[in-house]
């Protein structure tokens, strides 16, 4: 069986040596490779691959909200976060959001290569010394601390597209019913939310309509 894989990162370089360093092995082929996550939620969506490789750190659409977005299109794809990155908070992020695995691109090649294949069959992979933060992590006493409620200075950073969304969800509307009324991709609709839930430090779309009405964002 053929394992297809997806790269998503924002390296030209890291993306070309990754590449070449999968197409040795015999059962793998990538079929495809975006340089942010705008780009790679439509490759995905385009392709539907076994397996993608994630980097956490990218401008725009961060890879966090890129791994929310594919979860939610694409569960039956295996993600495996590839990053620099060793912060518990990252990792035990990933994991709840739906990521796979979670691997440091210091990681040597058999590693990866067994790492994807373990993915594909439904097997979670975490790199070696990262198993250890993630309990530590779980095992921290949780800090609880009241989410800060959103002003109207934060309505103000809002763009022109996303006040126009944000009319749309306070109408009820669907993001397909949006992305109509815009005459925009649905997939753009989502990322829109997504940015707009965040700059808004609110949990779903409900919220957002109730700020908007209570900052009159409707007209």
């Amino acid at each position: 069986m053929t394992i297809r894989i997806l790269l998503i990162d924002d390296h030209t370089l890291f993306r070309s040596g990754i590449r070449a360093l999968l197409q040795r092995q015999p059962d793998f082929a990538v079929v495809d490779e975006a340089a942010d996550g705008v780009e790679g939620l439509k490759r995905a969506k385009q392709h539907r691959p076994d397996v993608i490789l994630l980097d956490l750190n990218m401008p725009g659409l961060s890879g966090l909200e890129t791994l929310a977005l594919l979860a939610q299109d694409l569960p039956d794809t295996a993600v495996l976060i590839l990053t620099v990155s060793e912060e518990a908070e990252e990792l035990a992020s990933a994991l709840r959001g739906g990521a796979r695995g979670y691997l440091l691109k210091n990681i040597e090649a058999d590693f990866l290569s067994s790492a994807i294949r373990r993915a594909a069959s439904g097997e979670p992979v975490i790199s070696d010394g990262m198993t250890a933060k993630l309990v530590a992590q779980f095992r921290a006493p949780a800090q609880p601390s009241a989410p800060t409620a959103p002003s109207a200075e934060d309505g103000a950073r809002l763009t022109v597209r996303e006040r126009e969304i944000v009319r749309g969800l306070t109408r009820g509307e669907s993001n397909k019913q949006i992305a109509r009324d815009l005459g925009v991709a649905e997939s753009t609709v989502k990322i829109h939310v997504q940015n707009i839930l965040k700059k808004l430090n609110l949990a779903s779309r409900v919220q957002v309509a109730v700020f908007a009405v209570e900052h009159g964002l409707t007209a």
